[in-house]
């Protein structure tokens, strides 16, 4: 008995059909794992950089108080 077309068309969709359930049952525990860790390192960096933007504000404010400092020295010595 030999196979037609469509017949063989049909076969090679179940394949893969099984092939794109199968990966996916298998591989679900460990996508969940890595976008999980993915998800807290960006947590972790975003905190991170709301810092480093806090103590650059906080050196700009500085920065600008030493300068103000500055121009008020040099004008009172004129």
């Amino acid at each position: 008995m030999a196979f037609t077309l469509d017949q063989w068309v049909i076969v090679l969709l179940v394949f893969l059909l099984g092939l794109f359930i199968g990966g996916s049952m298998f591989a679900g525990t460990k996508w969940k794992r890595r976008y999980r860790e993915d998800a807290a390192r960006r947590a972790e960096l975003e905190a991170e950089n709301k810092q480093l933007r806090k103590e650059a504000g906080e050196m700009e404010s500085l920065r600008h108080a030493a300068r103000k400092d500055a121009v008020d020295r040099d004008r009172d010595r004129l």
